[in-house]
């Protein structure tokens, strides 16, 4: 990288996050829905270099290795233990490749997310997850990250685990939960207490990201935010959850047994919603405004327009007024059915 790094950013104003790789991979069909493990990184490279350059051309600051789920448990589910340090590798370098395309020294993430292996009363998983996290987090120290993104953790355990090893290699840390819970993490943490904990703990940034959509991440996020000094980063997933329905996994639709995680698409954001809530939280004083599970690069390109940036995909923002349908003077033979179609 060349340039600021995070908290130089962070110190200039909002660093823009796009994520929901794993998601967009998966609808492209290069992903396997239910282990998520992020094969496409050896299997399609071009595909992982492709979204990254989408998500850049749209403004994204930062580039995230596509390491979630990309963990020794997980890859001895699907077979590909074998793999497991040459996909942590390949998608630090597709990374950084794709950073080295942008202006200004775009930031290059490393990434870990929670395990689904650690055990609050069992201290022999916590000796499994730092040993996970530290092999992962090694080689991508050594392929070069300006900064690590420990995300959707569930547990603080897990994720105070996460810091650690992150500092031990002396990088700049960015620790989310997962707020899946109604009001605390799994191992009984209030939300705003478990950010008030890492941050004491020295986390460069912290806060929340998946799970919750805008309506229902916002309003804690608010309270994190004056709750701590350190910077503070809200990632939701872009869907309309409600009071009712905090979570993607808890929204429910009539007919289906399971909206999440394939039949989420009734009630996705659009970009004018994400462009909102970048402005939202923006104004909230959130130093790090992103998207998560189920972003598309135009949720991003919104998003940054939201935050008074033009990047490279400006180009083709659009001109709805340049449709026939809704110029000004529309001439005899259309103006029938432009007045019903305006209806």
């Amino acid at each position: 990288m060349s340039g600021p790094g995070l908290a130089e950013r962070l110190r200039d104003g909002a660093v823009l996050g796009a994520e929901g790789y794993v998601f967009e991979l998966e609808r492209r069909g290069y992903i396997k829905a239910g282990p998520y493990v992020p094969e496409v990184v050896l299997d399609f490279p071009a595909a992982v270099t492709e979204l990254h350059r989408e998500f850049l051309r749209a403004g994204a600051d930062v580039m995230v290795a596509l390491t979630y789920y990309a963990h020794r448990e997980k890859l001895r589910d699907l077979g590909r233990e074998g793999d497991l340090e040459a996909m942590n590798r390949q998608a630090v370098r597709l990374a950084r490749a794709a950073a080295n395309e942008g202006a200004g020294g775009v930031l290059v993430a490393g990434n870990v997310s929670n395990t689904w292996a650690y055990d609050p009363d069992d201290r022999s998983t916590w000796d499994t997850v730092r040993a996970m996290y530290t092999e992962q987090l090694g080689w991508a120290a050594d392929e070069g990250i300006d900064f690590v993104i420990s995300e959707t953790n569930d547990y603080l355990g897990e994720a105070l685990i996460a810091l650690e090893v992150i500092q031990s290699l002396g990088l700049p840390s960015m620790v989310t939960l997962a707020a899946t819970q109604p009001g605390h993490t799994r191992d009984g943490y209030d939300y705003v207490e478990a950010c008030r904990i890492l941050a004491g703990r020295g986390a460069t940034v912290v806060g929340l990201n998946c799970d919750r959509g805008p309506a229902t991440m916002l309003p804690l996020v608010a309270q994190i935010r004056e709750a701590v000094g350190c910077a503070v980063a809200a990632q939701p997933v872009p869907y309309r959850t409600t009071a009712g329905s905090p979570t993607m996994q808890s929204l429910t639709s009539e007919g289906a047994n399971r909206v999440f995680p394939l039949a989420l698409e009734p009630f996705g954001c659009t970009r004018f919603e994400m462009a909102g809530f970048a402005r939202a939280a923006r104004d909230l004083g959130v130093n790090y405004v992103g998207v998560c599970c189920g972003a598309g690069p135009h949720h991003v390109r919104a998003m940054a327009e939201a935050l008074g940036r033009e990047v490279p995909a400006s180009r083709y923002s659009p001109a709805p007024d340049l449709h026939p349908m809704y110029r000004a003077a529309v001439n005899a033979r259309d103006a029938s059915f432009a007045a019903a179609w305006n209806a």
